[in-house]
């Protein structure tokens, strides 16, 4: 009987205690998760979700090369850093067929040149930077070009974002060539126009573009899609055009890094997010466009249908997402300092 018992014992602990250690370790944005959503996800999983955030990704980027083991699950890295956290080894290939919910995300946000076939990323959360203006000062018919921010009449009152690739890439975008570019000379090209703009700008502003335009600061402007909506709603004359040389668009991902403790629970916490119901939440609670095309069907009409926040498909089309630019962003970053020290 002794033998027996302890054949149990030696055989049920491990599962025990396997059972009691069933966690998920999940790094993310600050305030990019509905608080509920990870309870939902407690509850339904009865795996325990350790949170912690970061506030850009440079630092999440640093931690994550400096973790070698029993690191984070799930990390949520924006376009280009994907691109170069699969260069660099950091991040694992996903194994699709554990990811059911997949089939809800949006198609045309899928396949993008950061992560071909979505081998490395889910997408999460995007949105886009455009022509941000006051209606009732701007006339939205006279706005159809990133060209447009140079116009004399607005001299002292642009805003562009303090954001070096931002900023390189609508001033690329504007001269037809790709904002992702690592020629010298277009880089050099960009920092010489951005130099002719730079007595218009009234403020460099990404933390909260949409105060300028709320405060009478400025008319017109390079800004986020989300910003443009939360202004919209104190201030209806706020509103968005989308240039014809296309809007530099973002979308921050889903990723399993190399040094994951579990990547069982990293899959069950990937596909719970991309649940239509629980993406929808998480959609309203950070105001960003979701990803999920169903969450999205879900949405009040006048937010899903808010041309801001969700591009029509012509703008989508015309768009290009941000890349990795390898060591040319060493020259990006020189030239960004010039200019703002100019």
């Amino acid at each position: 009987m002794r033998k027996l018992i302890a054949v149990l014992v030696l055989i049920l602990l491990p599962a025990l205690a396997f059972g009691a250690k069933q966690e998920v370790y999940v790094f993310n944005w600050t305030e990019y998760v509905d608080p509920g959503v990870l309870k939902q996800f407690e509850k339904e999983t009865a795996i325990k979700v350790r949170y912690s955030t970061y506030d850009s990704n440079e630092s999440m980027f640093a931690k994550l090369k400096l973790v070698k083991k029993a690191g984070y699950d799930v990390a949520f890295p924006s376009t280009y850093y994907v691109e170069r956290m699969r260069k660099q080894g950091l991040i694992q290939p996903l194994d699709k067929a554990k990811l059911p919910n997949l089939k809800n995300i949006n198609p045309w946000l899928m396949n993008q040149a950061y992560d071909p076939g979505n081998a490395y990323s889910v997408p999460y959360m995007w949105g886009s930077s455009a022509i941000g203006i006051n209606r009732k000062v701007v006339d939205p018919k006279t706005v159809t070009s990133w060209n447009d921010l140079w116009n004399p009449k607005y001299k002292g009152k642009v805003l562009l974002m303090d954001d070096v690739r931002e900023v390189f890439a609508m001033s690329l975008r504007s001269m037809g060539y790709s904002g992702n570019t690592t020629d010298q000379g277009q880089i050099r090209k960009a920092y010489e126009k951005l130099l002719k703009l730079k007595p218009s700008v009234k403020v460099f502003n990404s933390d909260s573009p949409s105060q300028p335009f709320l405060n009478g600061e400025v008319v017109i402007g390079q800004i986020w899609g989300g910003a443009v909506y939360l202004a919209n709603q104190e201030n209806p004359d706020i509103v968005m055009v989308y240039p014809k040389e296309g809007a530099i668009f973002w979308a921050d991902n889903m990723v399993i890094p190399k040094s994951a403790r579990s990547v069982a629970n990293a899959y069950r916490f990937i596909d719970f997010m991309c649940r239509p119901d629980v993406a929808k939440k998480n959609c309203e609670f950070i105001g960003y466009a979701t990803a999920n095309l169903k969450a999205q069907q879900r949405l009040d009409t006048k937010t899903k249908n808010h041309k801001a926040v969700y591009p029509d498909e012509k703008a989508m089309k015309k768009g290009e997402f941000q890349s990795d630019v390898g060591d040319a962003i060493v020259t990006y970053e020189k030239y960004w300092e010039m200019l703002k020290t100019q």
